[in-house]
C-alpha cells in the first residue's frame, strides 16, 4: 500500500507541475481569455465549444463535466476525515479544474492526459478508503468521455487500465465495496462513450448524404428547368419562324399583304404567348410562390396541332380511346413531346408530312408522331437537348420513348401506364356505401400532386 501511495503523489505532483508550467508559459494568451469569459461568460464558452474539434451541443459537454464534478465532489465529502490531509482536495482539483483550466489557457483537451487525470485522481481517492466510495465513478465518467471523444486504440486499453487500477487498490489495499458494481460501470460507461462517438460519426454521414442529396436535387431542378424553357423556345420559335416564312413567301410572291399580316399577327400572338411561358418557367427559380397558371394536357393539343397548321406545316392529327381516364401528369407529358416533335420537325422538315396518333386503351397510352423523310434530310441524331429531355420526362412518370427512322419515316413512340380512375363497385357488405371513398380520393390527389411537382 505504501508504495501505491508514493507512485499516486509522484504521479499527482508531476501533474501539477505541468498544469504550472503551461499557466506559466500561456499566461498572456490566457489573460485575454479570462477576460473574455469576464465581460461575456455564455458568448466566450460557446465560442470555445465551437472551436474544439468534437461536434458535441455544448449542453452534452456541461453534462458530462457536471456528472464528473458531482463524483469527485461526492468522494470529497465522504472523505470528510481526511480533509486535513488536503489530498481530496487535490483529488478535486485535478478533476475539477484541471482541464478547464487547460481550456482557459488555450490548450485543447486531449484523451491521453484526460485518461492520466482520471487514473491518478482516482489513485488519490483510493488512498483514504471508506464504505460505499462513490468516487470510482469518476472512472466511470472519464471512461466515457474518453471513448467518446478518442478512438479505440486509447479508450479500450484505458478501460483496462481502469479495471486494473480498481482491482489492484482491492486486492493491495484495505478493499473496495461493491467493486464488480463498479468494474461494471466502467464497462457500460465505455460502451456508452463509444455509442456517442457513433452516432457523432454517422452525423457526419448523414451531413454528407445530405449535401450529396441537395446537390443532385438542385441539379435536377436545373435540367427539368432547362427542359421547359427549351421546350418553350423550341416550340415558339419554330412555329414563329413557320409564320414569318410564310409572310415573306406572301409578300414576295403573291404580294398579298393581307395574309402576310394574318401571319404576322399569329407570329407576334406566339411570340408574347412565349414570353408569358419564359417568365412562368424563370419564375420557378424565384423563393416566391409562382402564379396558379394551370399546365397544359390532353385537351390543349388541339389548339398545340392547330398552331403548327396555320403556320403551314401538314400535320394529321386523332386520338382513339377514352382519353378522360389519363391523368393530368401524363396530359402534361404527353403535350410537351408532341410540341417538342413537331417543333422538330417545323425545324428539320417544315415541307415534311406529319402525323400525330394518341391512343389510349384501360392500361397504357402511347402517342406516336411521324413525319416523312426525303432525301435532303439526315436521320442522324443531333446533339440538342430533345429527344434526351423527352425521354427523362417519359422516364420520371414511368414511361418510355424511342425515336429515330421508321419504314421510311422519322418516328417518336411514347407509352405510359395508365390509372383506372373509373369508381370502384360498392362493396356489398356495406350496402352500397363507399365509407373510405373520402380518403382514396385524398391519397390520390397527394400523389398527383406530388407526381406534378416532379
Amino acid at each position: 500500500m505504501e508504495v501505491l501511495r508514493i507512485i499516486v503523489l509522484t504521479a499527482a505532483a508531476v501533474l501539477l507541475a505541468a498544469v504550472a508550467w503551461y499557466a506559466v508559459v500561456g499566461w498572456r494568451h490566457a489573460r485575454q481569455r479570462i477576460v473574455d469569459f469576464w465581460r461575456d461568460p455564455r458568448g466566450t464558452f460557446e465560442q470555445h465549444v465551437a472551436e474544439l474539434p468534437f461536434d458535441y451541443p455544448p449542453a452534452v459537454i456541461v453534462s458530462a463535466d457536471l456528472a464528473l464534478f458531482v463524483a469527485a465532489m461526492t468522494g470529497v465529502i465522504q472523505r470528510h476525515d481526511y480533509i486535513a490531509t488536503a489530498l481530496p482536495i487535490l483529488a478535486l482539483l485535478l478533476v475539477t479544474f484541471a482541464f478547464p483550466i487547460l481550456t482557459v489557457f488555450g490548450v485543447p483537451p486531449r484523451p491521453v492526459p484526460l485518461c492520466i487525470v482520471g487514473l491518478i485522481a482516482q489513485g488519490i481517492f483510493l488512498l483514504q478508503p471508506v464504505r460505499l466510495d462513490a468516487s470510482p465513478f469518476v472512472l466511470v465518467v472519464v471512461a466515457g468521455e474518453v471513448a467518446a471523444i478518442a478512438s479505440k486504440r486509447i479508450s479500450l486499453p484505458f478501460a483496462v487500465i481502469a479495471l486494473l487500477e480498481l482491482l489492484l487498490f482491492h486486492f493491495v489495499g484495505p478493499g473496495i465495496d461493491s467493486l464488480p458494481a463498479y468494474l461494471v460501470g466502467v464497462v457500460l460507461g465505455t460502451l456508452v462513450g463509444l455509442m456517442m462517438q457513433y452516432q457523432r460519426l454517422y452525423l457526419y454521414k448523414e451531413r454528407e448524404n445530405q449535401e450529396i442529396r441537395a446537390a443532385q436535387a438542385a441539379d435536377e431542378e436545373r435540367r427539368r428547368i432547362a427542359r421547359e424553357v427549351h421546350d418553350v423556345i423550341a416550340h415558339s420559335l419554330s412555329v414563329t419562324l413557320l409564320h414569318l416564312t410564310a409572310a415573306r413567301h406572301s409578300l414576295q410572291t403573291d404580294r398579298d399583304v393581307d395574309e402576310a399580316i394574318d401571319a404576322l399577327t399569329d407570329a407576334e400572338r406566339l411570340g408574347r404567348q412565349a414570353m408569358a411561358d419564359i417568365r412562368h418557367t424563370v419564375g420557378l427559380l424565384d423563393q416566391r410562390p409562382s402564379s396558379p397558371t394551370p399546365e397544359p394536357g390532353v385537351d390543349d393539343i388541339d389548339a398545340l396541332v392547330e398552331d403548327f397548321v396555320r403556320a403551314g406545316l401538314a400535320v394529321d392529327y386523332s386520338v382513339s380511346g377514352d382519353i378522360t381516364t389519363v391523368s393530368a401528369t401524363t396530359g402534361l407529358a404527353l403535350f410537351r413531346i408532341s410540341r417538342e416533335s413537331l417543333a422538330n420537325i417545323a425545324k428539320h422538315a417544315p415541307d415534311a408530312t406529319a402525323t400525330l396518333r394518341i391512343e389510349v386503351t384501360d392500361t397504357r397510352v402511347t402517342v406516336v408522331v411521324t413525319n416523312t423523310l426525303s432525301s435532303a434530310v439526315t436521320t442522324r441524331r443531333g446533339r440538342g437537348m430533345g429527344i434526351s429531355g423527352m425521354r427523362q420526362r417519359a422516364t420520371l412518370i414511368g414511361g418510355n420513348l424511342t425515336a429515330g427512322p421508321r419504314d421510311g419515316r422519322w418516328e417518336v413512340r411514347a407509352g405510359f401506364p395508365i390509372t383506372d380512375l373509373r369508381p370502384e363497385p360498392p362493396c356489398p357488405v356495406t350496402g352500397g356505401d363507399d365509407h373510405l371513398r373520402p380518403v382514396r380520393d385524398a391519397i390520390t390527389s397527394l400523389t398527383r400532386k406530388l407526381q406534378e411537382g416532379m
